[in-house]
């Protein structure tokens, strides 16, 4: 194969594994890497202009004729610097970002346009670090955006992504929960190739399949104050909730699930959290030595 050919490819990583095998025998493969491992020195400087093919070709024929010529040492030194910090940055262009929390865990997250993210636990947010034409993350689980003022970013998920052009909103997509809360701005939802707007006070959620819009009265999510708050929630979605926070598994098998559960409770304490979810609906509860939390129907 052409060694051209092959260095291209090299350089764009689309080497077939017979062409991985031809490259591998070329001369010029130990100077190639020495290029790129010292561009790696480089990172995180400025970009800098990467050098085009035709020059480093011109630049690879260029032997010295004496390794006691230090003058072209030097100068074949300071090209592995230079064409090596191009070409590495040109690599580290689709570098990605992943952030990820853990039980009862939060994390504050600048993106690369100064919006704002407040992760909560057990989620999830991924993005391009390069944002010069476009401003896109993924999300599993949940979080609250204060998104910069600028073109559209959009949030993906599983469910369904949410664009806005700056805003303040939370989103949960997690298990078979997908819901959609707009603080400030106008926020638009697309879930199932239907497009739905949200101004400011309004929250969307899929209930059975189905979406649905409604209003809310608060001013932020209330995880953000270790709050939890559910209107009009399954009581098994509500168990789920306080299983996940506290890593514990509730055992509710002589109730139905499907029962309906409006109010709210702090998520530093478990006992607090099921007195909450369970007097309001007769129900009473055990906490036994193996963490595990009973369910049971209230005795008359």
């Amino acid at each position: 194969m052409k060694k051209n050919y092959l260095i291209k490819k090299w350089l764009e990583n689309d080497l077939t594994s017979e062409e991985q095998k031809a490259f591998d025998a070329l001369e010029e493969k130990a100077f190639l890497n020495e290029i790129i491992q010292e561009g790696k020195r480089f990172k995180g400087q400025n970009t800098s202009k990467v050098t085009s093919f035709e020059n480093l070709e011109k630049g690879l024929h260029q032997k010295p004729k004496s390794t006691k010529n230090w003058t072209k040492t030097l100068v074949r030194i300071a090209a592995v610097f230079v064409i090596g910090f191009g070409l590495y940055s040109l690599f580290d262009k689709d570098k990605h970002s992943t952030f990820e929390t853990q039980l009862a865990q939060t994390e504050q997250i600048t993106l690369p346009d100064n919006s704002m993210v407040t992760l909560n636990e057990l989620s999830q947010l991924n993005f391009n670090d390069d944002w010069s034409k476009e401003r896109n993350v993924k999300l599993k689980g949940e979080a609250y955006f204060k998104v910069a003022k600028g073109n559209r970013f959009d949030v993906n998920t599983e469910f369904g992504t949410v664009s806005v052009l700056g805003t303040q909103f939370n989103v949960i997509a997690r298990d078979s929960i997908f819901s959609v809360i707009c603080y400030e701005g106008l926020v638009q939802v697309l879930f199932n190739n239907k497009i739905t707007k949200l101004p400011a006070g309004k929250a969307y959620r899929i209930i059975n399949g189905a979406p649905e819009a409604f209003d809310i009265t608060v001013i932020q999510p209330e995880w953000l104050r270790s709050m939890r708050v559910f209107e009009q929630a399954s009581i098994g979605d509500v168990f789920a909730s306080i299983e996940s926070h506290y890593n514990i598994t509730i055992v509710a098998d002589d109730i139905d699930n499907s029962i309906l559960f409006t109010g709210a409770f702090e998520l530093d304490n478990l006992d607090n959290a099921l007195k909450a979810t369970t007097k309001s609906l007769n129900l009473t509860y055990e906490i036994n030595s193996k963490n595990v939390v009973v369910i049971r129907n209230a005795e008359e």
